[in-house]
C-alpha cells in the first residue's frame, strides 16, 4: 500500500495508536486535577498528522526537515521525535519538561529533531516558516518545512502575509491546512466563502492538493508528493486535510453548537479504526498483531504519565532563569558563537549592548514614536 512495506505500515499504526492514547491517557488526568491549562484533542485528525510528518525527512542531528506543530498535531510531535514522557510533562506543568514548566501541550522547539513549537496568535507560525525556508533556499540546503493551521487561522492576516512571502520567494515551505471545520465555535462557512481552501490557492501562485484526512495513506501519498515537489524548487505546495474536529477546541468545550447527526457521520469515519480494518482485510497484519501493537502503547504511556506525574513541579526562582535582564542565560547549540555545538555555552550580560528602559529616561531623553518626524528627530507635537 502507497509503496510502503509492511513493517512502515505497522509503524504508521503504531503511531496513531500513540496519538490517541497518550490523549485519552491526558484526558483522565485532567478529570484527576494535573493538568495545567487546557487540553485538546486531535480525535479524527490523527491520520492528518501522522500522514504528514511521515513524509519528511526526520533527523536528530538538526540537519534534517522541520515542522511547526500544532496543539492538534500530537502524532507529528511523536514522530519527529517528542517524546511522550515529555508530551505529560509540558501537560502537567513539570520542572523536568522541555520548557520547564513554563509553556504547556505541544509549545515546545527542538531544533535538532525539528520540531517548531507553536505561538499562540493564529496564522504567525506559516509567517515563521517562511523565513526559516527562505534560509534554506538562500543557503543551498536540501531541506523543506511544513507547517500545519486550521480554518481559522487562514483568516489572519500574518497567514496572508506569510505565505504571499513564502510563494513570493519559492520557498521549500508545505503549508497543512487542518480544514476540521470549525475555529473554536465559529464554522467556516462564517469566516470564509471559499468551498475548498485550494481556491485561494490561485491567488498566491502556488500549488495545492485536497485530500481525505480520515485516510491515513491519501495523506501520506499527498504530504509526499508535496514535500518532494517543494524540496526540487516547486515553490510553496499546499495539503488541505478534510476532516472534522470531533471534540470542542478545548476539553471545557461542551460542543453545544454542532449538530448531533453531523458528529455521528464523522465519528463512522474514524481514521484509527479505518486504517486497522484495511491492515487486516489487505493482509498486512493480523488481529494479535495490532492487538500487541494497542498493549504495547497502552503499557509504555501508562509508564510515562506515572513517572511525570511523580516529577516536580518548577520551583519559582526557575522564572527569573533565561529571560534577558542580566542573568547567564544558556545559548542553544546552534547559536554558539563559533556557530558549532561545544562553543561557549553562557551568554553573559557584559557581552550584550546596553539596552535603554524608555520609563527611566530622563529630562530631553523622554520622547514618544509619535512625536518623531519622518527623519527621526524630534517633531512638533
Amino acid at each position: 500500500m502507497a509503496g510502503l512495506s509492511r513493517d512502515r505500515l505497522l509503524a504508521l499504526f503504531r503511531a496513531m495508536v500513540l496519538a490517541r492514547g497518550a490523549e485519552e491517557r491526558l484526558e483522565h488526568l485532567f478529570h484527576q486535577g494535573h493538568i495545567t491549562g487546557g487540553l485538546y484533542r486531535s480525535l479524527g485528525q490523527e491520520a492528518g498528522a501522522v500522514g504528514a510528518a511521515y513524509a519528511l525527512r526526520r533527523r536528530s542531528d538538526g540537519t534534517g526537515d522541520i515542522l511547526a506543530q500544532t496543539i492538534r498535531a500530537t502524532g507529528a510531535v511523536f514522530l519527529m521525535g517528542g517524546r511522550p514522557v515529555d508530551y505529560f510533562r509540558q501537560y502537567l506543568a513539570r520542572a523536568t519538561g522541555p520548557t520547564k514548566g513554563r509553556e504547556a501541550n505541544v509549545h515546545w522547539s527542538d531544533f535538532q529533531r525539528g520540531l517548531l513549537g507553536p505561538v499562540s496568535p493564529l496564522g504567525s507560525m506559516v509567517e515563521v516558516m517562511a523565513g526559516i525556508t527562505l534560509a534554506f533556499r538562500l543557503k543551498g540546503e536540501d531541506r523543506v518545512g511544513m507547517v500545519f493551521g486550521g480554518d481559522g487561522a487562514s483568516s489572519t492576516g500574518a497567514w496572508h502575509e506569510g505565505l504571499n512571502l513564502a510563494a513570493v520567494q519559492r520557498c521549500p515551505m508545505v503549508l497543512m491546512v487542518e480544514a476540521n471545520q470549525w475555529a473554536f465555535a465559529t464554522p467556516t462557512s462564517r469566516q470564509t466563502r471559499v468551498v475548498s481552501f485550494l481556491e485561494k490557492c490561485e491567488g498566491y501562485g502556488i500549488t495545492g492538493v485536497s485530500v481525505d484526512g480520515t485516510d491515513l495513506l491519501a495523506v501520506y501519498e499527498a504530504s509526499r508528493g508535496a514535500v518532494d515537489r517543494a524540496r526540487a524548487g516547486a515553490g510553496v505546495q499546499m495539503v488541505e486535510l478534510r476532516y472534522y474536529r470531533r471534540r470542542g477546541h478545548a476539553q471545557h468545550d461542551a460542543q453545544e453548537y454542532v449538530d448531533p447527526e453531523e458528529l455521528r457521520h464523522w465519528e463512522a469515519r474514524d481514521p484509527l479504526e479505518g486504517f486497522r480494518n484495511r491492515l487486516l482485510a489487505e493482509g498486512w497484519a493480523l488481529e494479535e498483531e495490532i492487538e500487541a501493537i494497542r498493549q504495547e502503547t497502552e503499557q509504555a504511556l501508562a509508564a510515562a504519565a506515572a513517572r511525570a506525574v511523580d516529577e516536580p513541579r518548577p520551583d519559582g526562582e526557575e522564572a527569573r532563569k533565561g529571560i534577558w535582564s542580566g542573568l547567564e542565560v544558556p545559548v542553544p547549540w546552534y547559536r554558539t558563537r563559533e556557530g558549532t555545538p561545544g562553543g561557549p555555552t553562557l551568554l553573559r550580560v557584559e557581552d550584550r549592548p546596553p539596552v535603554v528602559d524608555p520609563f527611566h529616561m530622563e529630562g530631553d531623553d523622554w520622547m514618544e514614536g509619535e512625536d518623531l518626524d519622518h527623519q527621526g528627530e524630534r517633531g512638533e507635537a
